[in-house]
């Protein structure tokens, strides 16, 4: 029997001060501002201001009621205490904790009373724990300004070069009361078999030391079959093999679809049904393909034998304060995700295990989950009582996901056997542990015990040997960061890498999140509280260096926010249609990032309000079935079509190279033949693509009977010729909103409708469409609000890239 605890919190400062309501789940920061004592953390400068929060020891109190229900036992059950917590029933202390990612119960039968009862917790100022610890355990490297490798908790909460600093504590997953007698079920391990056409179920029970009734009947359901078994007396687990009949084979979204199996779960005693669980499963086989061959080492996801060329978005913490996403705010991320074209979701181990919610949806999603163990960009002390955390951590975490089909590959850590290897580490640490037990040791130990039916990999990045340099391109996974801090986004074509895990590029949100969070007056790309909304080290100069790799310097705000967002829309255009060009060479892209947790000028497509921006559209092209694109190889070019469907492509594509006034200087036929997930690549005649005016000229090649163009432009646009943008363009409304016509009468490149200046809730069904002399497109924009449809025609809405070239 279950009793939530959420109702009638209080909060206070634990030294005292003034006491307001909480609400549970939840976190200090979220209950001051619904109390009106702060300000949003996301505004302004608001962030630093509230820097005392974390600085402040807590207490979090609640009174309920509470009979006798006839059960032996009555546990206390934390769902997620974040983090440093004392907890107190009744004035006597039942338990102490230090891990946010982990699950609680302590035995409280004997302290409560019947009537009213009194449960306290109090939270100890999470900096203050890390401080301490770093002391005690000796200085270990991390990123940022604080020490978050010293305690098991959300590491970006201290701050990352896209996050604020913003220390959280709070009871954030619900606390219960768990009453129950005779035996429960303490973990429950559904593991799947394609090749046995089943599913063997591990449990592990909870028996009480008052109960007569020691003979346990386990019943497990799959389906509609239906398998039991007994557990004499004294025995504690158990494993219940439920064969399936042809079981239907899960498959990643674009690759099959995706059957799910009920499982439920009843342990029996002599009065009946005492406990039960639900979940679901799926069947399919998984494994990470590392090969030796001529280039080094390859990395391929395989999924029930077939290569998954991995269409990724690394996945970050939707809030800094989580508790707020909820299922419905998962579903839309999720879909954006899927509508993008994306197949594979990365949980990145600054992060958190996410809640069922998230997984339940990418498996009916079809989504593959590369799910990081919670270690990132750090080295990770190994001494007690640390070592026991992360282990029982992980032993929570593997047990809980384990049944999700989705969930494709475990990871150890992010980047930090780079920074061993490569960052200086090792000077500093000297014999100082740094975490390579956890990754080559303890984590790999735990898989094999509880879930050895997914791969794993140490680091992300990481060469499939401790023997080789992690960041090594031709072997395993790869991270790209010298394009953005050092180079240029054309110097992705330097690199070809076997599977990207991690690459990207900045631009800020869309101008109604930035004017929402931001309200500088002048607005500049670099007031104050805009840069207080730029996290990454010398971020505000590298935006600006990149931008002037590509277009003049922009005249006013508005001109910068487009071009900026435009110039991160084109690098990962032309990272990703590189990478996929060499296929199956490069097994898989995980672009960073998908998502924000706040209003920020950062590498995501999703902004923090949860807005596409152009980077999005960019991303749904090229992350499509079916692309072409035309790519250097070596002094030539090369026409590339890359079929990742699982039906052939024959096309002839009319290759064509015109001047920007549409007139066409040379053509050609390519026909090709790409059958399914294959790419095929057909250099050009030095004839058709060498330009006489690189500078007023480009490539544009049509495939025939299909929706799909490739273009190639000679120059960066600030040495383009491109024409004053002139155009016919009608606005109507439409049934969810309005229609935008345009009929270009010059070459317009990428052209895109900003909808949300008009309409915060604007959405944009296509954006990044470049029309040559004379051709047509429709532009949906939806949006719940009711508008003049003149206003959608604004230069600053309808907007260019020939607005940001060379002036004229």
């Amino acid at each position: 029997m279950r009793k939530p605890l959420s109702q009638g919190w209080t909060l206070r400062p634990a030294s005292g001060g003034p006491v307001i309501d909480a609400a549970v789940p939840g976190c200090v920061h979220t209950d001051l501002l619904a109390a009106g004592r702060i300000p949003d953390p996301y505004l302004d400068g608001n962030e630093a201001d509230l820097a005392w929060i974390g600085r402040t020891d807590w207490c979090y109190a609640t009174v309920f009621d509470w009979e006798p229900d006839g059960h032996d036992h009555v546990d206390l059950v934390c769902e997620g205490l974040d983090t440093i917590a004392t907890i107190e029933l009744n004035g006597t202390i039942v338990g102490e904790t230090h891990n946010m990612h982990r699950t609680y119960r302590f035995e409280v039968r004997e302290l409560l009373r019947v009537g009213v009862n009194t449960l306290i917790v109090t939270f100890a100022s999470a900096l203050d724990h890390v401080e301490k610890a770093r002391a005690e355990l000796g200085d270990r490297p991390h990123v940022n300004r604080f020490p978050y490798n010293y305690l098991r908790k959300m590491a970006c909460n201290f701050g990352w070069d896209w996050g604020p600093e913003l220390v959280t504590a709070g009871i954030w997953r619900p606390i219960a009361l768990e009453s129950w007698s005779t035996a429960r079920l303490a973990a429950v391990r559904p593991l799947a078999s394609v090749e046995n056409a089943g599913v063997a179920v591990h449990l592990d029970v909870r028996r009480s030391g008052a109960t007569v009734d020691d003979h346990l009947l386990v019943a497990v359901q799959v389906g509609d079959t239906v398998s039991q078994s007994t557990l004499p007396e004294g025995v504690h687990s158990t494993v219940v093999e439920v064969a399936v009949d042809n079981p239907r084979l899960w498959w990643p979204r674009g690759h099959g679809a995706q059957p799910l199996y009920p499982v439920r779960v009843e342990l029996i005693g002599a009065q009946g049904v005492i406990d039960t669980w639900a979940g679901e499963i799926g069947f399919r086989t998984v494994e990470v393909r590392s090969e030796p061959d001529e280039l080094g080492t390859s990395f391929t996801l395989v999924v029930n034998g077939k290569p998954i060329f991995a269409r990724g978005v690394n996945w970050i913490p939707d809030d800094c304060f989580p508790h707020r996403v909820d299922e419905h705010r998962y579903r839309d991320r999720l879909t954006q995700a899927c509508d993008a074209g994306v197949n594979l979701v990365r949980v990145w181990g600054g992060g958190i295990y996410e809640s069922e919610d998230f997984y339940g949806l990418c498996d009916r999603m079809g989504l593959l989950v590369w799910q990081d163990f919670l270690f990132a960009c750090a080295a990770y002390p190994e001494e007690q009582p640390l070592y026991d955390e992360v282990a029982a951590e992980a032993r929570e975490a593997i047990t809980r996901l384990c049944p999700h089909p989705s969930l494709a590959v475990w990871n150890g850590g992010n980047e930090c056997a780079s920074g061993y290897h490569n960052w200086g580490w090792q000077q500093r640490l000297g014999e100082l542990s740094w975490g390579v037990g956890y990754y080559l040791d303890l984590l790999p130990k735990l898989l094999s015990e509880l879930d050895p039916t997914r791969p794993y990999t140490p680091h992300s990045p990481w060469s499939m040997s401790p023997d080789v340099d992690p960041d090594d391109p031709d072997h395993g996974s790869m991270h790209i960061w010298d394009v953005w801090n050092h180079r240029d986004y054309l110097a992705y074509r330097d690199h070809i890498p076997r599977f990207a895990a991690e690459f990207g590029f900045q631009g800020p949100p869309r101008w109604s999140t930035l004017v929402r969070a931001v309200h500088d007056e002048p607005l500049t790309p670099r007031s104050p509280h805009m840069l207080a909304h730029q996290k990454a080290e010398d971020g505000a100069d590298k935006l600006e260096t990149r931008l002037a790799e590509h277009f003049p310097p922009p005249l006013t705000v508005e001109d910068w926010h487009w071009a900026t967002q435009l110039n991160q829309a084109r690098a990962l255009t032309v990272g990703i249609e590189h990478f996929r060009s060499w296929a199956p060479r490069c097994a898989g892209t995980i672009v960073w990032q998908l998502n924000d947790c706040w209003p920020v000028t950062s590498w995501a497509v999703i902004d923090g309000d949860g807005g596409r921006k152009p980077a999005w559209y960019a991303l749904r092209n090229a992350y499509a079935d079916r692309l072409l694109t035309v790519q250097p190889r070596g002094a030539d070019l090369a026409l590339v079509a890359v079929n990742d469907s699982d039906r052939d492509w024959t096309a002839s594509v009319h290759v064509r190279r015109m001047s920007f006034d549409g007139v066409v200087l040379d053509d050609l036929r390519v026909d090709f033949d790409a059958a399914a997930r294959q790419t095929v690549t057909t250099v050009l005649p030095a004839g058709l693509v060498d330009a006489q005016r690189p500078e007023s000229e480009l490539l544009v090649a049509d495939a025939d009977a299909a929706d799909v163009r490739a273009t190639w432009f000679y120059r960066p646009d600030r040495l383009l010729s491109l024409p004053a943008p002139r155009f016919d363009v009608e606005a109507v409304p439409a049934p969810t909103g309005y229609l935008l016509t345009v009929t270009a009468e010059t070459l317009l490149r990428d052209l895109a409708v900003l909808a949300d200046r008009v309409a915060g809730d604007a959405e944009v069904s296509d954006m990044l469409t470049t029309l040559l002399p004379g051709e047509k497109t429709s532009f949906l924009v939806r949006t719940s609000a009711e508008l003049d449809p003149a206003r959608l025609l604004d230069p600053t809405v309808l907007r260019c890239a020939n607005q940001l070239g060379q002036q004229q």
